[in-house]
């Protein structure tokens, strides 16, 4: 059924958003991304996708209280309780998740695919889990909400723990929600193919598909905020490294002697801006490409990620009567 607004008044109080994406696991960067509502005094977090880690670091017994891990390109002796705390913190502010096992079980994964996904999905769906509780807590008591949904990286297994939402988690995976009396948010999670071979990558017919499919249903798209996660194709806000997808792991791609960049969005997601003309575009995936451009009316942004290094990259944007009176680059 179609969603109706009411119209805005020229002094009506504008909505504030906060937006970040690309989080990958990271503990300390989702803390600052809900601990955004307050210290930023926005109305509504919005996430733009890829909540799930990249990695499962295996942490294998040795003798006694000595544990023997391989990260980055690097062996790690663990001793005792206090360096397994340090080691186990770095992990978490990467986004990687960890299982502690003895040589026994440690065999029943080597080189064992099916059995390594189904540890990886366990434990980054416990963490999800986890993380959509921890929004409810953050934010009782308040009138902001944190909307969530997947990226390219997430597995459905994974994203069935937003299930868990109940107040103040509203999970908008493929889905049109209130934003405000004025406002809808109306979100898509998928990419186009990339030489990862990620989960949710669809082709640009699927995704242009999903997004008609929920335009649909919205009476004034003009009012409507889009929260894509694949970013509009040669829009700047998806420019990266050509990779080499023949080899394994994909390598960038080297011509005279220097690394090629390309555009990395689609071309869906630009139809559908420059057609439907929304309040704003919200978008992620290239890490690497933050910044902003405009089609038409209509301003589309990418605030990047590094959220390896802990740091949260974000977006304040404030809407009214279906337009930006604002906006602000946010990092820390």
């Amino acid at each position: 059924m179609p969603l109706f607004r009411k119209k805005a008044t020229p002094t009506s109080k504008p909505t504030r958003l906060f937006y970040a994406c690309d989080i990958h696991g990271s503990e300390p960067t989702y803390r600052k991304f809900l601990n955004a509502a307050k210290f930023y005094e926005v109305d509504a977090l919005v996430f733009g996708g890829d909540l799930m880690g990249k990695l499962l670091i295996p942490i294998v017994r040795d003798a006694g209280t000595t544990w023997r891990a391989r990260l980055q390109g690097q062996n790690h002796v663990i001793h005792g309780d206090v360096e397994m705390k340090r080691f186990e913190k770095n992990l978490q502010t990467l986004g990687f998740y960890w299982q502690e096992m003895d040589p026994e079980e440690y065999r029943t994964y080597e080189g064992n695919q099916d059995n390594i996904d189904g540890l990886f999905d366990v434990l980054a769906k416990e963490r999800l889990k986890e993380w959509v509780g921890l929004a409810e807590e953050r934010l009782a008591g308040t009138h902001v909400r944190v909307y969530l949904c997947g990226g390219n990286d997430d597995t459905d297994e994974v994203l069935t723990a937003l299930d868990e939402a109940q107040d103040r988690v509203v999970s908008c995976e493929n889905r049109v929600v209130e934003l405000d009396d004025e406002h809808v948010l109306a979100t898509v999670g998928y990419s186009t193919p990339t030489p990862w071979e990620t989960p949710r990558e669809r082709s640009e017919e699927q995704i242009g598909d999903v997004i008609e499919a929920l335009v649909k249903d919205i009476p004034d798209p003009s009012a409507a905020v889009f929260n894509f996660h694949c970013p509009p194709l040669n829009s700047s806000l998806d420019t990266c490294l050509r990779l080499d997808a023949s080899v394994w792991p994909p390598t960038p791609v080297i011509e005279n002697g220097q690394p090629v960049y390309y555009g990395a969005g689609s071309q869906a997601v630009t139809d559908a801006l420059e057609k439907y003309q929304p309040t704003a575009g919200l978008h992620g995936h290239i890490h690497e490409s933050r910044g902003s451009t405009k089609f038409g009316r209509t301003p589309a942004y990418n605030p990047g990620s590094e959220y390896g290094e802990g740091v949260l990259r974000g977006l304040i944007v404030a809407i009214r009567g279906g337009e930006v009176i604002g906006q602000q680059f946010t990092s820390g």
